[in-house]
């Protein structure tokens, strides 16, 4: 890899038309993937992707290119080539780089690369016959674990020299169950930005367990009769409501823009009292962590909305030119081939005084989502619709029957502010969130919250 003094040259060089900042991200990252279905593995592939993108401003304006080929010679070239969409003298040079110092936040113990095939078939085996122990009602099991050791070089003109390495390990699930009659199925996953040492410590065979129990029970579940409703949203990956219907809209990829229905809301009331909402990149191994983001700024806690009100959102150094507003380390992207932008790392809302129990004992009448699905939201407007995975009726104070069919819908803005009860009993979940920056790990998290008035979506008549 080029030194210091190799870097600043070709930094410098990027500046030549009149730019006044240029950034380079190398990156070398290997991947694998394996399969298990029924038992036996289906899948085993590997990957190695490394280059370097070039970013290059000048004010607002951006260039960006990526070449695989990184010799220091090819690397000029492709630097000259790109900084000739700009037509102008110089105006800057490189700042000698100095590099950026951090506390590791994501120790690994155990690397992807000491851990064998066999052992690897050994952690799919558990989750697998965890889910097959409860009989013959579950058809088919397909259990994937995914890892991946990211290795980046940060340099740019402002003198920033940053080096990192993420370590991401994950399993996931899907099970299907039949009674001979109904199909249901349910998923979830697993996951870290540690080593192996994760599964060590993980119960998978619980964990395959519990997915294979989410199918069967929702094999007895009966339409949800729709409308509106009190619902309340379980801990983990619950907080994908918060995720995508709120978060994404304060993300400066669409405020910076004017489209976001947060815009010139900061130090706004938009939510209801009790909700403070977090985005934390230093949670130590938390699979949306990184020790700095990927335009080298160190990462860092972000509180959001606090008490209801909006304090910042989240911006990268582009959008930080074009807002006037600070960086927050929030620049992520998927890898050398993307141009970094405003992304989430982990994003919860912060516990409650409740508990669990008295959510659902003060609770007439509702619907408990005790698992999300898929779903889609407008950064725009904030509108969104997530299907519940597994739901339940809540009856009188207690959760009661099994519900299928169950559509959440409305908008971010509104459920903010009708959140009216929050536990004290965080969890998070583990996604990839796509965006214009491509796919990153993000963990999404809540407590569990109760919030009125929201509208269900639904055929049946329970």
């Amino acid at each position: 890899m080029f030194d210091k003094k190799d870097l600043e040259q070709i930094l410098d060089l990027a500046l030549e038309t009149g730019g006044d900042f240029a950034e380079l991200f190398f990156e070398s990252t290997f991947s694998n993937l394996m399969e298990m279905t029924m038992g036996n593995v289906s899948k085993a592939n590997s990957s190695n992707v490394h280059g370097v993108g070039v970013r290059i401003l000048k004010d607002t304006e951006e260039v960006y290119g990526y070449t695989n080929d990184v010799t220091l010679e090819n690397i000029k070239e492709f630097v000259t080539h790109l900084s000739s969409s700009y037509v102008g003298n110089r105006i800057c040079h490189t700042k000698p780089l100095e590099e950026v110092f951090y506390p590791n936040r994501t120790p690994v113990m155990k690397t992807p690369n000491s851990v064998s095939n066999e052992e690897k078939m050994h952690y799919l085996h558990r989750c697998y016959e965890g889910a097959m122990s409860l009989g013959k009602q579950i058809k088919q099991i397909i259990c994937t674990l995914t890892d991946k050791e990211q290795n980046v070089i940060i340099a740019n003109s402002d003198g920033v020299y940053a080096k990192d390495t993420r370590t991401n390990c994950r399993i996931g699930m899907n099970v299907v169950a039949s009674d001979g009659t109904n199909m249901q199925s349910a998923s979830n996953n697993t996951g870290r930005n540690m080593g192996f040492e994760f599964f060590d410590q993980e119960d998978l065979f619980s964990f395959g367990k519990e997915v294979g129990e989410s199918a069967i029970t929702m094999l007895d579940a009966k339409e949800i009769n729709g409308g509106k409703m009190t619902v309340v949203v379980h801990h983990g990956f619950g907080g994908v409501l918060l995720h995508e219907a709120c978060v994404h809209s304060l993300e400066a990829t669409s405020v910076a823009k004017g489209i976001s229905v947060f815009c010139g809301k900061l130090g706004q009331k938009i939510a209801s009292d009790i909700v403070t909402a977090v985005d934390d990149g230093t949670l130590e191994n938390y699979w949306g962590s990184l020790n700095v983001d990927d335009e080298g700024h160190v990462t860092q806690r972000n509180v959001l909305i606090e008490n209801g009100i909006l304090k910042t959102y989240l911006v990268d150094y582009r959008n930080a030119r074009i807002m006037n507003h600070p960086t927050t380390g929030s620049g992520r992207r998927e890898s050398y081939k993307y141009s970094p932008t405003s992304r989430m790392t982990n994003t919860f809302f912060i516990n409650g005084t409740s508990t669990f129990e008295e959510i659902i004992q003060n609770t007439e009448y509702g619907l408990f989502a005790k698992s999300m699905g898929g779903g889609s939201v407008d950064p725009s407007t904030g509108e969104f619709n997530f299907a519940v995975q597994e739901g339940y009726l809540i009856e009188h104070g207690k959760i009661t029957v099994p519900v299928k069919g169950a559509t959440l819908v409305g908008s971010g803005a509104e459920v903010l502010m009708n959140i009216d009860m929050i536990a004290n009993n965080l969890t998070t979940g583990h996604g990839m969130c796509g965006s214009k920056s491509g796919s990153i790990p993000t963990d999404v998290g809540q407590p569990t919250i109760r919030v009125q008035n929201m509208t269900v979506g639904g055929r049946g008549s329970c």
